[in-house]
């Protein structure tokens, strides 16, 4: 009896080795990490540090260069590609030195990240303690941070040859799904600390109205992807209008509309300034309809959505200042939390009440 229970583990623990909460909380502090690496990613990007590094040695790509001569060796590599010989020709060491850093702590963090889950889940996994359902979560998750390190690599060698700069969508490819993982692993936990608090309970569902909000955001978050990697976010720095204009008149169209809808750094840069409010829209019904079961989460979206707006409007009125940049990407990403939340929220199936409501009550 006692090895079918933690065989199947339908309770809120197994064999007091582990509960639904230890494994929530071990996710939490992927996700953190995650959140850590989507930051540094940010960095990267603005600081033009993520080609510094030419080659992807997976296990001896873990030491840095130890000597002047392997600095040296390093940085011929990366005089052979467009972005040295076309932008940064007459660089000196030191200063390929500091992008370097950017981009090997990127790396280092991915590589982090990957043992962070790898090791907690496989002592999971080996003592049976991964609730009945949750395995197959667990593992789909680690296939995408596996799929995420593949996909950074897949982003750099579009910048090796011909092009000076990454693909934007590559770049987009890589940033979205970082922040899939993100929510993928905070959904999972949520559902693990309510199964903790209740080991009937079902996990929770997505409702119409969350799809609806994410798709408007994620739609937002792929213009901002976009606009990162086309550096369109300095192709105004005036704000409402563009240039002294409400549409920018300079939008090249000769390309075609689907062209210049993914293409052109003007016309990205208005949609992802004016899709912000659509997104917000969304996000304030999302906040309205969670505030009557859970406060906390309406006033976590209404906070994240209003420092990213601001943050976004100053960054363009900066030219792009490199800590409000890196700021706005990571409030972005916050965002994506709150509101992976707040459905979550709305998709229980069974209401709990928040800590708020308890005490009222």
């Amino acid at each position: 009896m006692t090895s079918l229970s933690q065989a199947r583990v339908p309770a809120a623990q197994s064999g007091g080795r582990a509960t639904p909460s230890a494994i929530a909380n071990w996710l939490y502090g992927v996700a953190l990490l995650v959140f850590v690496m989507v930051v540094v990613g940010g960095i990267t990007r603005l600081t033009e540090s993520g080609l510094s590094i030419t080659e992807w040695n997976v296990v001896t790509g873990i030491l840095p260069p130890l000597s002047e001569a392997a600095w040296v060796a390093e940085f011929e590599k990366y005089k052979l590609i467009p972005e040295y010989i076309e932008v940064n020709a007459g660089m000196t060491l030191a200063e390929f030195k500091t992008i370097y850093f950017w981009e090997y702590v990127h790396r280092l963090l991915g590589r982090l990240v990957g043992v962070a889950f790898a090791l907690p889940f496989a002592y999971f996994a080996i003592r049976r303690a991964i609730p009945t359902s949750y395995g197959w979560r667990l593992t789909a998750l680690f296939a995408l941070g596996g799929l995420q390190g593949a996909v950074g690599w897949w982003m750099v060698t579009s910048g090796l040859s011909e092009r000076t700069d990454v693909s934007h969508f590559r770049l987009a490819v890589h940033l979205l799904n970082a922040l899939f993982i993100m929510a993928g692993l905070i959904w999972t936990a949520l559902d693990l600390k309510a199964l903790a608090r209740d080991p009937g309970g079902r996990p929770a569902r997505m409702t119409g109205l969350s799809l609806i909000v994410i798709a408007v955001l994620f739609v937002q978050l792929l213009f901002g992807a976009w606009v990162a990697g086309l550096n369109a976010g300095y192709a105004a720095k005036s704000w409402p209008l563009m240039n002294g204009s409400f549409f920018p008149v300079d939008v090249d169209w000769s390309q075609g509309l689907v062209h210049t809808l993914t293409h052109d750094p003007l016309m990205l840069h208005f949609l992802h300034r004016w899709w912000a409010f659509a997104a917000v829209a969304a996000l304030v019904v999302m906040a309205r309809s969670v505030r009557r079961v859970d406060r906390r989460i309406s006033l976590a979206i209404h906070t994240a959505f209003g420092v990213q707006v601001l943050l976004g409007i100053a960054t363009v009125m900066t030219s792009v200042d490199l800590h409000l940049a890196v700021l706005h990407q990571a409030v972005g990403a916050i965002l994506v939390a709150t509101t992976v939340w707040g459905a979550h929220r709305l998709g229980q199936t069974s209401p709990v009440a928040s800590p708020a409501r308890s005490a009222v009550a």
